[in-house]
């Protein structure tokens, strides 16, 4: 997956997470609802991570299409 496409991705992403949030404050959501947004966020933090592995790669010579999706319990974890 090159940059552009994670960025698509994330676009996706967040459009879908956005209609929630908008179910959610217009009557709120159903446990399946709930599980899905939490796995939006999961998944839209992975995407970034992936898009800042690649851009790290390119900025010291090496092949961005080496960086990997990485499990949820590392993207996760990240203390900010």
């Amino acid at each position: 997956m090159n940059d552009n496409e994670v960025l698509q991705r994330i676009n996706a992403l967040v459009d879908e997470e956005h209609e929630l949030l908008k179910a959610a404050e217009h009557g709120g959501l159903d446990d399946e609802q709930h599980a899905r947004l939490r796995e939006l966020k999961v998944s839209l933090d992975q995407c970034w991570d992936l898009l800042r592995q690649r851009r790290a790669h390119r900025e010291f010579g090496q092949n961005p299409d080496e960086a990997t999706v990485r499990d949820p319990k590392i993207v996760e974890g990240y203390k900010g």
